[in-house]
């Protein structure tokens, strides 16, 4: 499987110049193909649209000073885009939009890839080319010190800024998998109070917490916010004012993944159950009207804070690098139903205990709702077959029979 390897690197003043001029220009030319195909031109695809960069050349010497495998990786980025938003139109449910590709800002940094053929590592130096030749060479190439080695065999690497003004480089390179293992099975629900709640076949429970400093940053970032709205644009405090919202974000950001990161390679790697059950959540249902009551936060706290999706993601991978199999089934009506009689009974979100009126278990929602999702996954495993299926798949296609 292909992983990333991301490593920080030193860079001089002139190099982060000449690494923010080239970005500038690709996302120029990204935001050109974008602003012409929301005014309903048609996309070629990116062997037409290669085509035109002589032109853009022409109407924009500069792109001369770019190296010219980052202006062709803009017109595969953009056609990835529209394949995703052409498989989205057709896929989307009613009343959904599909979301048609954005214009990237110019505050934010447009990621560039190198293939592992045209750059150069010179011990702990990275050697990134530029555009032109001789005297049409107008910036020299750009050397970036890397604070840690990188991996011997590598396909491309991916140039990107935080949101403190550091540069890293990714490094995209290939690891064998490990062969999964049947054993045991652990199921988790994933939840707002803590981040996964598991139980496993012999009835033990893991309590896995996530980031717990999200409110306080938040305060944090609303006072910044506030005081620098009182301020006028573009003066000397609105600009620092900004700079420290920037960086108080990315320190909030990486605590986040950091404890995401924690958590899945707990799961994933030190646990002794060799599959692993999620349930298929949607955080979107999370904020719906009915789902309201008593918190005014939950918006912010499930789209902003929680990191469900990011969290899933990791599991995905790890998973499949550590040889765990992992099933994602659905998890519709897990806290309303118990899970020692079946009783289901109505639990809004301001209920963090479960007590059954039929059989009166009093235990915690999420460890209740943990119970069924291993019990609904027991019950649906059926005898083993030589292609391996997706639970989630058959539980989709039990659903409208």
């Amino acid at each position: 499987m292909l992983l990333s390897k991301k490593i920080k690197l030193e860079v001089s003043d002139q190099d982060a110049a000449t690494l923010e001029f080239m970005q500038g220009k690709c996302r120029g030319l990204y935001n050109w193909w974008v602003m012409h195909l929301r005014h309903g031109e048609k996309w070629p695809g990116w062997q037409e649209a290669k085509k035109t960069l002589q032109e853009s050349k022409e109407y924009d010497p500069e792109l001369h000073y770019v190296y010219g495998k980052l202006l062709h990786e803009t017109y595969f980025r953009l056609d990835k885009a529209m394949k995703a938003f052409f498989k989205r139109c057709k896929t989307r449910k009613q009343g959904e939009k599909p979301g048609f590709p954005r214009y990237r800002k110019r505050h934010e940094f447009f990621t560039l890839c190198y293939p592992a053929m045209y750059i150069t590592i010179e011990g702990k130096a990275l050697i990134l080319p530029t555009g032109g030749r001789g005297k049409n060479k107008y910036y020299s190439n750009v050397v970036a010190m890397l604070t840690e080695e990188a991996p011997s065999q590598y396909r491309e690497v991916a140039l990107s800024r935080d949101g403190r003004g550091n540069y890293y480089a990714s490094f995209v390179y290939e690891q064998a998998e490990v062969q999964a293992s049947s054993s045991s099975t652990v199921a988790f629900d994933l939840g707002i109070k803590t981040l996964a709640t598991g139980v496993n076949e012999q009835g033990r429970v893991y309590t896995i917490g996530g980031f717990k400093g999200a409110r306080w940053y938040n305060k944090q970032l609303d006072k910044i916010r506030s005081k620098r709205d009182r301020c006028k644009k573009k003066s000397q405090r609105y600009i620092h004012l900004s700079k420290v919202y920037k960086r108080v974000s990315q320190k909030k950001r990486n605590k986040q993944r950091d404890s995401l990161h924690k958590a899945s390679h707990l799961i994933s790697h030190k646990l002794v159950e060799s599959t692993v059950v999620v349930g298929d959540l949607s955080q979107r249902q999370m904020v719906t009207k009915k789902h309201k009551e008593r918190n005014q936060y939950l918006n912010r706290a499930v789209f902003n804070d929680w990191g469900v999706y990011t969290f899933v993601q990791m599991l995905v991978y790890k998973c499949q690098l550590y040889g765990k199999d992992l099933q994602i089934i659905s998890e519709r009506d897990t806290s309303k139903m118990c899970s020692c009689c079946g009783n289901k009974q109505a639990m809004p979100l301001w209920k963090r205990t479960y007590h059954c009126e039929r059989c009166g278990l009093v235990m915690d929602r999420d460890e209740n709702s943990a119970h069924n999702i291993l019990k609904r996954f027991l019950a649906r495993r059926g005898p083993h077959t030589g292609d391996p299926v997706r639970c989630a798949d058959v539980f989709t296609a039990t659903e409208y029979l």
